[in-house]
């Protein structure tokens, strides 16, 4: 990608710690425990985790090669409020990351709403994933416009075919980078399944070819792309670099059935894929 993509991270990487942090909500009971330790098992900060008095959220998802169809449940997760712990969180940051499934439901909406402005006041960097899924939403509720509404106040979003399908119906996926590109996104990501992914800052497009040789569950491949590619990121790679990255995480981690994978370090990721 050229000079100018990669000012939209520069100043973000400027220092640049890896410590990562999950602000979520579950609930007080035996699930919940178990993901909070499981969380720091894997040496990540749950100080941002909170506990409410609702069963904790789950979603049950189908194994499948294609898009995985889930059923949700929810209790605990759109719970999470906005706290003074959370917002010096926020602002020790240098990015933060959020997907559909907060902003669908209050107050938890309220909560995403407050750290994205918050972050764009204090130039941290903004990642969304625009997963949109009519079954997360209130009955009765346009959740496209309001996630729509979300896409300008981000600077990287990485939709999939399908996300995109469901936010603006059947078009090319050229012409779906276009729209979130319009809609105030300064690096869009258009992940392709089988066919890799395109990816543009609205001066340049670049076509990236797919690392997969072997596809046995789609679940959890576009979380395994954003840690590969935030990863790389804080590491001071390049936007291609970590693009690149990105992918070969995700293709690692589809050949493994469920959301969770042992996932190797970058540099064991780099000398598999010949990067």
């Amino acid at each position: 990608m050229p000079e100018d993509v990669e000012e939209v991270v520069k100043e973000a990487k400027k220092n640049w710690e890896f410590r990562p942090l999950v602000a979520a909500s579950v609930g007080e009971d035996g699930f919940g425990k178990y993901l909070i330790e499981r969380l720091r098992e894997a040496g990540i900060d749950t100080d941002c985790v909170q506990s409410v008095d609702h069963s904790t959220s789950m979603v049950v998802v189908t194994k499948s090669t294609a898009t995985p169809v889930p059923i949700f449940y929810r209790g605990a997760d759109y719970r999470l409020e906005y706290t003074s712990k959370l917002e010096q969180a926020l602002l020790q940051s240098k990015v933060v990351h959020f997907s559909c499934w907060p902003i669908s439901l209050a107050p938890a909406r309220q909560t995403i709403e407050r750290l994205v402005e918050t972050a764009r006041e204090h130039g941290i960097l903004v990642g969304f994933d625009p997963n949109y899924h009519p079954m997360i939403w209130q009955r009765g509720e346009e959740g496209t416009a309001y996630v729509k509404s979300m896409i300008g106040k981000t600077d990287i979003v990485k939709p999939s075919e399908d996300d995109s399908e469901r936010l603006f119906g059947k078009d090319t996926p050229e012409r779906q980078v276009e729209k979130f590109l319009e809609l105030g996104a300064k690096l869009v990501v258009l992940t392709l399944g089988k066919d890799g992914a395109i990816a543009s800052n609205g001066k340049e497009t670049c076509v990236f070819d797919t690392f997969a040789a072997e596809v046995v569950d789609t679940t959890g491949a576009g979380d395994a792309f954003w840690s590969g590619f935030y990863a790389a990121a804080v590491k001071g790679y390049t936007i291609r670099e970590a693009l690149n990255l990105g992918f070969a995480v995700s293709a690692y981690k589809l050949k493994y059935t469920g959301a969770v994978a042992d996932l190797p370090t970058l540099e064991a990721i780099k000398e598999m894929y010949g990067l």
